[in-house]
């Protein structure tokens, strides 16, 4: 039993993420359902990108529906309500979306990258066979490393001294055990580190193809440069800070005892809420994805209004043969359809 419990700490959990979860829930949930309609559409239109749109949208759906349970769970201060079972599937879910979420972010920032500046090369990779085998390999390597969170025992019981009441903490425990450091560590190195310098150099890969294009209109470059830039912050933004303030927990926890009070002391005090922080801000990504690689591009806009249309039966039978042969290649992901 940890005596960690302040004041400050709940009611910071008590406010803002609710908060941010609802937001994220209410937008994510249709935007993430679009998505995965219309990355199957690009599937069956035998685009290989869409396998990887799809599986990013279905990683960012699966988490956003444990959501619910997590704003239950700081609307009463950090209390989980739930069963240890519930509790070891949603940091499950959680940290299977951190690091499945930047592995196929960083094989669409490949896939595009060979597009464009290699269009004429490296077929066998991008078509949809390899696609699918690698977003198969991502899966089942994120299952494998997450798994020991469905093994070890995810609830602890922190008493508050200044109300004389107890809370069950669900994951979020001080300090760190050593394997959740020893696990960290690793995920920031290969699950963020390198996505984040690939996605970096295919941007800029790509920016440079766009630069030197004589082809592409100047209101046409400008409008993928601002895409490229929106999507290396949004990632940077989303995911920098969360392991940041990690990786400084990993570094000043691994001598801690667990009988030591984590807030005896200022700086731990301040780390802890950070933290605490970047994990609801991480959430955000599951709002960002949908909009910056389906919605944001006209084909991706005209797919999901032809689903609409179809799901209301105002498509008529005509019009959909004759839209059936629409299909958003991989350039047209970050408008460079023009590039061909």
């Amino acid at each position: 039993m940890n005596s960690t419990c302040i004041e400050e700490q709940h009611d910071l959990d008590h406010y803002l993420f609710p908060i941010v979860y609802v937001f994220v829930v209410v937008v994510s949930i249709p935007a993430n359902i679009g998505s995965l309609c219309v990355s199957f559409l690009q599937v069956k239109k035998e685009n290989e990108l869409g396998i990887y749109l799809f599986s990013l949208s279905l990683s960012d759906l699966l988490y956003t529906l444990t959501l619910p349970l997590w704003i239950d769970y700081t609307w009463n201060r950090d209390n989980w309500t739930f069963s240890p079972t519930l509790c070891k599937g949603s940091a499950f879910f959680m940290y299977m979306n951190f690091y499945s979420s930047t592995a196929f972010l960083t094989c669409i920032a490949v896939d595009r990258y060979l597009a464009v500046v290699y269009p004429m090369k490296f077929f066998f990779l991008r078509t949809r066979k390899f696609a699918f085998m690698v977003s198969l390999f991502v899966w089942v390597l994120e299952t494998i490393f997450n798994a020991a969170i469905l093994w070890e025992d995810e609830t602890a019981i922190e008493y508050c001294d200044a109300k004389k009441s107890n809370f069950t903490l669900c994951y979020d425990k001080y300090p760190l055990e050593k394997w959740q450091i020893k696990l960290n560590l690793f995920r920031t190195c290969a699950g963020y580190a390198i996505p984040l310098v690939i996605i970096m150099v295919c941007n800029r890969k790509v920016y440079q193809a766009v630069q030197h294009n004589q082809a592409t209109e100047n209101s046409e470059k400008k409008r993928i440069i601002k895409l490229l830039v929106s999507i290396t912050l949004t990632f940077i933004l989303c995911f920098t800070p969360f392991h940041v303030m990690l990786l400084i927990r990993c570094i000043l926890e691994r001598d801690v005892n667990f009988n030591e009070r984590l807030f005896d002391h200022k700086p731990g005090k301040q780390t802890y809420k950070m933290y605490r922080i970047t994990v609801a801000l991480t959430s955000l990504n599951c709002v960002a994805d949908p909009i910056l690689y389906c919605f944001v591009t006209e084909t991706g806009r005209s797919d999901m209004w032809n689903i609409l249309k179809s799901c209301t039966g105002k498509l008529s039978t005509s019009q959909r043969q004759s839209k059936s042969t629409i299909s958003m290649s991989t350039k047209d992901t970050v408008e460079l359809d023009i590039l061909e």
